[in-house]
C-alpha cells in the first residue's frame, strides 16, 4: 500500500515537473517572440533612416520668422499633410504627388532656429520631409506662391489650458498582470475614453502614448515640463500581495513644492472624483516613491491615479469592462475640470 502511494506521488511529481517546464518554455518563447518583434521594428526604422536623404538648407529671402519650404507648382493645401510627433520632437510634412528630385534641386530657407536637422524620403503618396526639432513646438502654416511657410512657437504661446495624460506602461512593459489582464491595456483603454471627453473641450491635451508603445520615463516627464502644463496625470492600475485589497488611490509628487494648488491637491481631487464616479472605495493618498520616476520629476502639479487592484478578482473583472472604464474616465475628466476652475 505504502509502495503504491509512493509510486503515485513520484508519478504526480514527474507530471507536475513536466507541466511546469512546459509553461516556463511557453512563457520563454512568448517573451523571445516579443523581443524579436521589437528588434525587427528597430531594424526597419534604421533601414528607413538609411534611405532618407538630407535636406539642403540655405539662407533665403523669406520672412525670418518662418521656415520656407518650396513645393511643386500646382500643389494645394489639400496636397499637404503635417504630423506633429511631439513625443519624438519631430515634424513630418508630406507633399503628395512630389518627387525626390524636386528636393534635390530646391533648398529649404528662412528661419531654421527650431530645426536640428531635416531629411526627405519618397513615400507612396509623395515625398515626406522629416524635421528633427530642437524642442517641443506647435506650429502655424501659410501656403503662398508655391511656398509653404511654417512658424514655430511654444505650447504656452498657443494654449491657455494644457493637460498631459500619461497611460502607464506599454510595449514590452505590461505592468501589473493577473492572468490575461494587463495594466498597460487598462491604462490605455481608460485614456482613450478620456480623450473622447476632452476632445469636446477647448483644453489642449498631450498624451504620452495612444497605442502599445512604451516611452521612457524621462520622456514622459519631459513632455509635461516642456509643455509647461497645468497638470500631469498618470493612469495606472494597482496590485497587492493581499488579494482581498481593493480600491482607488492616488500618488503625488512630494519633491516639488507648488504654492497654492499643487500635486497633493491634484491627487486628492483625482481620488475623490474617481471614487465618486465608480461608487468605489478610497484607499487614501501616498507620496511617490523613488521608483516612480515620472511623477517625481514633473515640475508642474503631478499625480498618478491608481484605478483599482487587478490582484483582487472582483475589481479586476470590473477594470476590463468598458462601462466601468468609462466611469473612471468620467471621474478623471471631472477632476481636470475642477482643478482648472480652481487654478483660474
Amino acid at each position: 500500500m505504502q509502495s503504491d502511494l509512493m509510486k503515485k506521488a513520484a508519478l504526480f511529481s514527474i507530471l507536475f515537473f513536466v507541466a511546469a517546464m512546459g509553461i516556463m518554455a511557453g512563457l520563454s518563447m512568448k517573451k523571445r517572440a516579443e523581443q524579436q518583434k521589437a528588434e525587427r521594428q528597430k531594424e526597419l526604422e534604421a533601414a528607413a533612416e538609411d534611405m532618407a536623404q538630407s535636406l539642403t538648407f540655405v539662407v533665403g529671402e523669406a520672412d525670418t520668422s518662418y521656415l520656407r519650404i518650396p513645393v511643386p507648382e500646382g500643389c494645394g493645401a489639400e496636397d499637404i499633410g503635417i504630423e506633429n510627433h511631439y513625443m519624438d520632437r519631430e515634424l513630418y510634412v508630406l507633399i503628395r504627388g512630389a518627387e525626390e528630385n524636386f528636393y534635390r534641386e530646391n533648398a529649404i530657407s528662412g528661419n531654421r532656429e527650431m530645426i536640428a536637422q531635416g531629411n526627405y524620403e519618397q513615400d507612396e503618396e509623395g515625398v515626406k520631409l522629416k524635421f528633427q526639432l530642437t524642442g517641443m513646438f506647435e506650429y502655424r502654416t501659410i501656403l503662398e506662391n508655391n511656398d509653404l511657410y511654417i512658424s514655430f512657437f511654444s505650447p504656452r504661446e498657443a494654449y491657455d489650458r494644457i493637460v498631459v495624460i500619461d497611460p502607464a506602461c506599454g510595449g514590452l512593459n505590461a505592468g501589473h498582470e493577473q492572468g490575461s489582464i494587463k495594466e498597460k491595456d487598462i491604462s490605455l483603454q481608460i485614456a482613450l475614453k478620456l480623450k473622447e471627453k476632452l476632445d469636446e473641450t477647448d483644453i489642449k491635451v498631450y498624451y504620452t502614448r495612444m497605442d502599445d508603445r512604451n516611452p521612457g520615463e524621462e520622456v514622459r516627464a519631459g513632455l509635461a515640463n516642456d509643455a509647461k502644463a497645468d497638470m500631469y496625470i498618470r493612469i495606472q492600475a494597482d496590485a497587492s500581495e493581499d488579494s482581498s485589497v481593493y480600491g482607488i488611490t492616488a500618488v503625488y509628487n512630494g519633491d516639488f513644492f507648488i504654492p497654492g494648488f499643487g500635486s497633493l491637491e491634484l491627487a486628492d481631487c483625482l481620488e475623490k472624483e474617481v471614487v465618486t464616479s465608480v461608487s468605489g472605495k478610497a484607499l487614501g493618498l501616498s507620496e511617490a516613491k523613488a521608483g516612480e520616476y515620472a511623477v517625481r520629476h514633473v515640475m508642474v502639479p503631478a499625480a498618478a491615479v491608481k484605478v483599482g487592484c487587478i490582484t483582487n478578482q472582483q475589481e479586476a473583472a470590473l477594470l476590463v469592462r468598458e462601462e466601468y472604464q468609462d466611469k473612471i474616465a468620467e471621474g478623471i475628466y471631472n477632476a481636470i475640470i475642477k482643478v482648472l476652475e480652481e487654478m483660474e
